[in-house]
């Protein structure tokens, strides 16, 4: 049997269909970003335990391993960490740090079973400074509003505040609960 070919008239350019699949999400995008926090937490957890358990780094010293991210392909990852005191102390850490990179990346490998190990660096984490510079500054704050009370010879909790903290108190307790409707109180089992 002869094949027939079909001929197209002069000029015919056939539409070619989009491809593009409308936006929507899509469960594989969900598994990767589940995935790379999960790496991401045995990243955080494995640095921590090397540094804490494990290294013999006398330069490293009151180190905190507050989070890590790991790159989308796995193959980089950033481990932050507080360092607490002076500004040279903090500079000879991260040294430190930067040297044991390649021992913690050993220790990671055992624990990872994915096909690359993710080359680790070390990011200063400023934010517990921040959070404990925060805390001086309120802290100072308040003790100046207690000696200007006290050299003005009136108390910090006055009768109109007690009132309104007693006010919103009494509203928070006889708010309408959710509930059933014939009044009756479910516990748990």
């Amino acid at each position: 049997m002869a094949s027939r070919e079909r001929k197209r008239p002069e000029g015919f350019k056939p539409k070619l269909r989009s491809l593009t699949l409308p936006a929507r999400p899509d469960k594989q995008s969900k598994m990767k970003s589940h995935r790379l926090a999960r790496v991401s937490e045995v990243v955080r957890e494995t640095a921590a335990i090397a540094i804490l358990f494990e290294l013999k780094d006398p330069r490293v010293k009151n180190v905190t391993v507050t989070r890590a991210e790991v790159s989308g392909d796995l193959q980089h990852a950033k481990v932050f960490v507080s360092v607490m005191g002076t500004e040279k102390e903090q500079q000879l850490t991260m040294h430190g740090l930067k040297s044991a990179a390649g021992f913690i990346q050993t220790r990671l490998a055992s624990q990872l079973t994915t096909r690359y190990v993710p080359h680790v660096t070390f990011v200063v984490d400023e934010g517990v400074k921040k959070s404990v510079e925060i805390a001086r500054m309120i802290r100072e704050e308040s003790d100046r509003i207690a000696a200007d009370h006290a050299a003005n010879g009136t108390s910090l909790d006055s009768d109109a505040d007690a009132d309104t903290d007693a006010d919103v108190s009494d509203e928070i307790e006889h708010a309408e609960q959710p509930g059933p409707a014939d009044g009756s109180v479910e516990r748990p089992v």
